[in-house]
């Protein structure tokens, strides 16, 4: 089971730096489609670009692997709707694979989370 986890972190790290980069590097598909279909301006593009590879640099360290799963599923579940706003069904539902992908790190990290943890309780004294 730790394999499978670990398989789907670094899945998932690889997919958030390269749909970072080439935001970052404005490649022709993202531009067209981003600026093309949804006219969003380059910078709002390179924002975004810049926000999943914070998620991906957050993904590799245990202690930030929560923050970087969830900024991560932010930014598929816009990139998501956008993909279904311009009708691209097919591609629409496939996206949703990474979202879950992040959903399971998020629940496999969250209950180790120093936030998440219970806290200590004394035992209750008879009065």
């Amino acid at each position: 089971m730790q394999r499978l986890r670990t398989v789907n972190l670094v899945l998932l790290i690889v997919l958030a730096l390269a749909s970072g980069i080439s935001k970052i590097m404005q490649l022709p598909q993202e531009m067209e489609f981003f600026q093309g279909e949804m006219g969003f301006g380059a910078n709002t593009i390179f924002l975004f670009g810049v926000a999943q590879l914070a998620a991906a640099a957050l993904l590799v360290f245990e202690k930030t692997r929560l923050i970087g799963a969830e900024l991560l599923a932010v930014t598929l579940c816009i990139s998501t709707v956008i993909i279904f706003m311009a009708g691209k069904i097919g591609f629409g539902f496939f996206s949703i694979l990474p979202i879950v992908m992040a959903g399971i790190v998020i629940k496999v990290t969250a209950p180790a989370s120093p936030v998440f943890r219970k806290p200590q309780s004394s035992p209750r004294r008879p009065r």
